[in-house]
């Protein structure tokens, strides 16, 4: 017989995530993830199997050790540890409504608060360095024209590398002006333009590959060799092998994600005057305080770059207050 905690968790992974609330696949797999790694700590560290685990055994006690053992054993990051989290206290906030003898339970688990870590750096490509990579592809071959023309798209458009996969050709417009739509997290779409590099690429790619015919709006625009949609890992492996051919030495080096051009175009945008709104527009942040991280790491470069040119014009020499003897006069006049 299943128990209390095997019914609900079915319920909020189905008939809420993914029905009511319409949560995207990925997301639905992450919320997923935790908890199977939940099941798997209860098992292996507290001996309850996933057959006898009851909500009478998940207590803040319960739930602060498998954070930690996230932290410990899988040696998974700070925010990995508060994405899992956050899928716990979204599970308990509905459970609420589902158990009402159990608010304080609940209340309970969603107080743990956030592990604050280190501030997280954004890694990111220079103009020149982001030149290199896409200019990386042979263009004189098919496969080449198809992947310099991903690598631009996806510089371009600054998508997720899901929303580039999940990309469509009835999303691509290329008369003017021309936009592409990105559907992303929480199936929530914008429309971003193109600039006229980009356009001539996709166009000529659109062309090339006889996307551009009648009824061809939902296949997928970059597809791999079995014409299905290429993977977030075929993506990656793309910009690795570019990465490798580079003959920029610091370039072939680093170790470079598609998340990485999507930083990359942010901090261009916004170091050439782009204000920030625009850019959370574009990229499809929901707060604008997400968006911020670019003016932070900017205000940093900066910082940095005075830090090393610094000439030492000002000086420090000055005496203590306790030891001005016209400042102490002044004070005792008051």
């Amino acid at each position: 017989m299943a128990t209390d905690f095997a019914i609900l968790l079915q319920r909020y992974l189905t008939s809420h995530l993914a029905g009511l609330r319409g949560a995207s696949p990925n997301t639905v797999a992450s919320y997923r993830d935790t908890f199977k790694l939940l099941i798997t700590y209860m098992r292996d560290q507290k001996a309850i199997p996933p057959e006898k685990l009851a909500l009478n055994c998940l207590d803040v006690e319960a739930v602060t050790g498998f954070l930690n053992w996230l932290e410990s054993s899988r040696q998974n990051s700070v925010s990995t540890r508060n994405q899992r989290l956050a899928a716990i206290s979204s599970f308990y906030s509905w459970m609420q409504s589902q158990e009402p003898a159990l608010m304080a339970r609940c209340q309970d688990i969603m107080a743990i608060p956030v592990k604050k870590g280190a501030q997280a750096s954004v890694h990111h490509l220079t103009v020149e360095q982001t030149r290199c990579l896409l200019n990386a592809p042979d263009r004189t071959t098919r496969s080449g024209r198809r992947d310099a023309t991903l690598l631009a798209t996806l510089y371009d458009t600054g998508a997720r590398v899901q929303e580039l996969v999940d990309l469509t050709v009835g999303d691509v417009r290329l008369q003017k002006p021309a936009v592409i739509t990105l559907t992303g997290k929480g199936r929530k779409t914008r429309h971003v333009p193109l600039g006229a590099n980009t356009v001539a690429l996709l166009a000529n790619y659109l062309t090339e590959f006889r996307l551009d015919m009648p009824g061809r709006d939902g296949y997928p625009v970059f597809f791999n060799q079995q014409h299905a949609k290429l993977s977030r890992g075929g993506v990656a492996w793309i910009i690795d092998k570019y990465r490798v051919l580079t003959d920029t030495p610091e370039l072939a080096r680093a170790k470079i994600s598609p998340h990485i051009l999507r930083h990359s175009k942010a901090m261009h945008l916004y170091e050439a005057g782009v204000p920030l709104p625009y850019i959370r527009d574009i990229l499809g942040h929901v707060d604008l305080s997400t968006t911020e991280i670019y003016a932070r790491a900017s205000t940093e470069a900066k910082r940095k770059a005075l830090e090393t040119a610094y000439v030492d014009v000002i000086s420090t020499d000055m005496p203590e207050w306790n030891q001005d003897p016209g400042l102490l006069d002044w004070l005792t006049a008051l």
